[in-house]
């Protein structure tokens, strides 16, 4: 599929998700058709992964489907260039995440967010947690990021905590 083709129907599929998630199909298995689960899979995205960008679209006013298509672009090309377009098959337990409070350097939140996207990345998110929650996007904004920022970061850091932590902080003056 053609960049601008996978684009167009991420648009399509949003939309469609949007309309459904209004008529009151709360849950990714009623809120996607089994073409549009296809089409999600392609691009290494979960029913999950965009059933919560677009509830928290609906009931927060954000992420807007700019955000979750540059998010899911990093992904996809991850996705398709890294892990050569196969999924990992595994789901990180959310006991294996870094507690909220957890904080490196003074800064709570920030060693969850690495981790949170690093499983992003690789696709490896379990369902009941989200890259770009209610969490994430307040703190992105006050260091001055956004998540395809912070998302770009990791990927490009690899596991370079330090790197990751000193770039954030420079973004954010501290």
């Amino acid at each position: 599929m053609s960049e601008d083709a996978w684009i167009q129907t991420f648009r399509d599929v949003h939309a469609r998700g949007l309309a459904a998630l209004a008529a009151r199909r709360h849950s990714p298995s009623t809120l996607f058709p089994p073409g549009d689960v296809e089409f999600l899979a392609s691009i290494g995205c979960s029913p999950q992964e965009l059933f919560d960008f677009i509830e928290d679209l609906q009931d927060y006013g954000e992420p807007n489907l700019e955000t979750a298509l540059a998010v899911q672009a990093i992904r996809r090309d991850y996705f398709l260039n890294v892990q050569g377009g196969k999924p990992s098959g595994r789901k990180v337990p959310m006991s294996e995440l870094p507690p909220k409070s957890e904080a490196v350097d003074g800064i709570s939140w920030l060693p969850r967010l690495i981790a949170k996207a690093r499983l992003k990345l690789r696709g490896e998110m379990p369902d009941d947690l989200m890259y770009g929650c209610g969490g994430d996007r307040p703190f992105l904004k006050r260091m001055r990021s956004s998540l395809p920022e912070f998302l770009t970061l990791v990927w490009e850091c690899g596991d370079d905590d330090r790197r990751i932590i000193e770039t954030l902080k420079r973004g954010a003056g501290l």
